[in-house]
């Protein structure tokens, strides 16, 4: 054998060497870099959230999860959108026009929501996250004659008309917080996306 075969051999030895070794860096490599992404469960509670509103009756109430809360879609009736403009519900709340309350700018209004019709809310109360209760029905007994419908946090009293906007002089700090949503069509909303799909 010449010294230029020998040369070739180590070299390819050399080279093949390398490159099993660089296989091997990657297959160490991998399973660590892996762990680094979210796993599909995290993936998925980020992931936005279709809601079907076809079959919810007027007066009725969705209740879904995004990200781990409690999304609710609320169908309101006439009446109910009614009630939302009247002076004895306006002068009550803390932020009737939703300046520091969270929500989208496409909900800053008085019924805060793209359509006027469906309340898109995260159903967890502003002072400690309790889930207020859906109290739809005109002066109870327990709310007083002047309730016009809303939600009310069984946790410390706090009182939310029906679009989510807190009444004054209760612990919640802000009204109910509005996601980002789009409508997909006329019968589905996408919770999770504040743009057009």
């Amino acid at each position: 054998m010449t010294d230029d075969t020998d040369n070739r051999r180590r070299h390819f030895l050399g080279v093949a060497t390398g490159v099993m070794g660089l296989v091997g860096v990657g297959f160490v490599a991998y399973p660590f870099l892996a762990s680094w992404r979210p796993s599909a469960r995290a993936m998925a509670l980020g992931a936005p959230v279709e809601i079907d509103v076809s079959r919810l009756e007027i007066g009725g109430l969705i209740k879904v999860e995004w990200r781990g809360t409690p999304v609710w879609v609320l169908r309101r009736s006439q009446d109910m959108l009614e009630t939302l403009t009247l002076p004895e519900v306006v002068n009550g709340l803390r932020d009737p026009e939703s300046r520091q309350s969270e929500q989208p700018e496409y909900a800053r209004n008085t019924h805060r929501s793209v359509r006027e019709e469906f309340l898109v809310l995260i159903g967890s109360c502003t002072h400690l996250g309790c889930a207020p209760l859906e109290r739809f029905e005109v002066a109870p007994a327990d709310l007083g004659p002047d309730w016009r419908g809303g939600f009310f946090c069984p946790c410390h009293g706090s009182t939310f008309d029906l679009a989510g906007r807190v009444y004054a002089g209760v612990p919640a700090p802000t009204n109910l917080v509005v996601p980002p949503y789009t409508f997909r069509d006329d019968n589905t909303i996408v919770v999770g996306l504040d743009t057009e799909v």
